[in-house]
C-alpha cells in the first residue's frame, strides 16, 4: 500500500526563451512504512518535485500533466485550505538548511507550540509534548532549553530540533530535502540514525532527497535516480548500488569518492553538461553524455521494468 503515489508529473517553468520541463513524465510511490531516497546532479528536478507534492511551486512554474495522489486524494486539485490542513499534519517537510530553518527571533518553545495550532490542548499540554519531543530526538535537558533561541544551539542541534518540530503531529508522510547538508561526517551518521529510529516510532514514510550517496545507501530502502528531470532509476537500495542498469546511475557511483580504492590524481567526473531543458533531447536524455550510446537512442527509451522489481530508461536496461 502506498502513502504516495505520483503518477506521469511534468512541470515547466515560463521563462523569456521559453519553458523549462524541469520534470518530464515523473512516476514514483512512496509505499507505507519505507524510506525512499531520490538522488541526482543539482538540476535534476528533485526540489522542483518536492514543490510540486507540497503545493509550493514558484509564480511562474505550471503543472502540464500527471497526478499527485496522497491518501487517495489528489493533491493537484486539492483546495487550497484542504492543502493546508494536509501540510504540516499530513505531510511535514525538513528542509536542508539547519542554520535558517528555525525563526531568529522566536524561542524554540513558541516555534513548536505555534505550530500546534490545530489541536486543541492547553498551552502546557503542547508544551509537554514539544520538549518530550525534543528529549526524543536529542536535545539535552529540553525541558530548559525549549526556552532558548535558535542562535543557542549548533547547527547538529538545530537540525535535531527542525526534525523533532517535523514530527510533532506524527505525519504519515515526512520529507527531508537534505537533511544532513551542512553537518560533518559525525553529526551527519547520527542524524541518519535518528531518521531510521524515528520512522519505526511514528510509523510513517520517509522521503529522503539528496546528493550524497552514503546517505541514500545507509538511509533508504528504495532509491530513486534522476537525471533532467526524469526517473532513469528505481530500485531496491541494495541492488542499485550493486548492479545499477542505467548507465548514467553507474557513472554517478564512479564519481563517489566513497567508492573509489586509492589515491588519485584527479577526481573522476560524468563528462558533458547537462542538456537544455528549453529544448532537451528528442531521445534519451542521457545520450550526449552517455559512452554507451548508439542511434537507437534517439528514441525515446521505454521504462524497463524487471521481475525483481528493478526499473530503468534505457534500452540496454534488461540485458
Amino acid at each position: 500500500m502506498t502513502v504516495l503515489d505520483i503518477a506521469g508529473l511534468c512541470v515547466g517553468y515560463r521563462s523569456a526563451r521559453g519553458t523549462i520541463r524541469a520534470l518530464r513524465d515523473v512516476s514514483l510511490s512512496i509505499p507505507r512504512n519505507r524510506i525512499v531516497g531520490i538522488v541526482g546532479e543539482s538540476g535534476c528536478g528533485k526540489s522542483t518535485l518536492i514543490s510540486a507534492i507540497l503545493g509550493l511551486l514558484a509564480s511562474n512554474a505550471q503543472i502540464e500533466a500527471g497526478r499527485i495522489s496522497f491518501d487517495g486524494q489528489d493533491l493537484l486539485t486539492a483546495a487550497p485550505d484542504r492543502l493546508r490542513a494536509i501540510r504540516g499534519q499530513r505531510i511535514a517537510t525538513v528542509f536542508q538548511d539547519p542554520m535558517t530553518a528555525l525563526n531568529p527571533v522566536l524561542t524554540i518553545a513558541t516555534q513548536m507550540t505555534d505550530i500546534q495550532y490545530r489541536g486543541g490542548e492547553s498551552a502546557q499540554a503542547k508544551r509537554d509534548r514539544a520538549i518530550a519531543m525534543l528529549t526524543r530526538v536529542g536535545i539535552p535537558d529540553a525541558g530548559a532549553r525549549i526556552d532558548d533561541y535558535a542562535h543557542h544551539f549548533s547547527g547538529g542541534m538545530r537540525q535535531r530540533i527542525a526534525i523533532a518540530m517535523a514530527l510533532l503531529m506524527r505525519p504519515a508522510l515526512l520529507i527531508a530535502d537534505e537533511p544532513t547538508t551542512a553537518l560533518d561526517v559525525t553529526l551527519e551518521a547520527q542524524i541518519v540514525h535518528l531518521l531510521k529510529s524515528l520512522r519505526a516510532e511514528i510509523d510513517g514514510s520517509i522521503l529522503v532527497v539528496s546528493h550524497n550517496l552514503g546517505v541514500i545507501a545507509e538511509l533508504c530502502d528504495e532509491v530513486a535516480v534522476m537525471y533532467a528531470g526524469e526517473v532513469v532509476e528505481h530500485a531496491a537500495v541494495r541492488d542499485l548500488f550493486h548492479a545499477p542498469r542505467h548507465p548514467y546511475t553507474r557513472l554517478l557511483l564512479d564519481c563517489d569518492p566513497a567508492r573509489i580504492p586509492g589515491e588519485l590524481a584527479t577526481l573522476p567526473t560524468i563528462g558533458g553538461t547537462l542538456p537544455d531543458l528549453i529544448a532537451p533531447p528528442p531521445g534519451c536524455v542521457f545520450a550526449p553524455r552517455c559512452p554507451e550510446a548508439e542511434p537507437a537512442c534517439a528514441t525515446p527509451p521505454p521504462f524497463h521494468r524487471m521481475p525483481d522489481g528493478h526499473a530503468a530508461r534505457c534500452i540496454h536496461a534488461d540485458a
